[in-house]
């Protein structure tokens, strides 16, 4: 697969950039600064890359890679009010366990 292979979807960068084929995502990369450019999750997205544009394989793996590396900084916090409830009566299986016979 050559450099100029296209993601399935192009990845947002910062400043409304986005990054179209591995080879916009490596020039992205070779021009981090240097403390940034090795980061581990920026060589195991420099790999990603790699490997897809030598070898083959889904662009998808190679924008997984470059997805994580942008977003290691991110802390995801868990809020209950997004809770998905499944069901009338909530139960995941869809199954109302309350007894209402009473």
């Amino acid at each position: 697969m050559p450099w100029s292979a296209r993601f399935d979807d192009p990845i947002p960068l910062p400043r409304g950039r986005q990054l179209v084929t591995l080879q916009d995502a490596g020039t992205c990369i070779t021009r981090l600064p240097k403390a940034e450019h090795e980061a581990t999750e920026w060589q195991a997205a420099m790999e990603a890359l790699i490997l897809v544009a030598t070898l083959g394989g889904p662009t998808m793996m190679a924008r997984i890679g470059v997805m994580r590396a942008l977003n290691r900084h991110v802390v995801r916090e868990f809020n209950p009010n997004h809770k998905r409830h499944g069901g009338a009566g909530g139960n995941w299986r869809g199954i109302d366990d309350r007894d209402d016979r009473a």
